[in-house]
């Protein structure tokens, strides 16, 4: 992990075309801008963990599914 410091309206870039600018500091919390292509995903940690689980538990449940759908084709 490379870690950087940044004041206040400094800006680190990714890439050719994603630019991460310090917007504010305030009561230890630090605001982010980002500036990328719409087709990149931009997403809080937490949230992409939760929307991983979420499909990892559908994918389950879809299979339980499909296993009952076939028991009954097969008669079972």
């Amino acid at each position: 992990m490379l870690v950087l410091a940044r004041k206040v309206d400094e800006s680190i870039v990714i890439g050719d075309n994603i630019v991460v600018k310090v917007v504010a500091v305030e009561n230890g919390v630090v605001k982010l801008g980002i500036d990328a292509p719409k087709d990149v995903a931009i997403l809080r940690d937490e949230l992409a963990r939760e929307v991983a689980l979420s499909n990892k538990a559908a994918l389950h449940k879809s299979d339980e599914d499909e296993l009952k759908s076939l028991g009954k084709l097969l008669g079972k």
